[in-house]
């Protein structure tokens, strides 16, 4: 399973079919630029996945 820092992990997700609170993903892959997590509600066997997308960093674009 790939994970990342706990600290960093969304909690308490509501669930795409009943809205259940859900405490963790149950998958997370990162990549640069992209972090997917996995979600499964035990309430309803619901499963999806929600992924962030970020813009890349140009650290040589930043004005002094």
């Amino acid at each position: 399973m790939a994970l990342l820092d706990s600290g960093f992990l969304p909690r308490g997700n509501p669930c795409g079919q009943c809205g259940t609170p859900i405490p963790r993903p149950d998958w997370v892959e990162s990549v640069p630029g992209r972090t997917s997590f996995l979600w499964f509600c035990r309430a309803c066997d619901y499963r999806f996945e929600a992924i962030a997308i970020y813009e890349e960093h140009h650290p040589d674009s930043l004005a002094a």
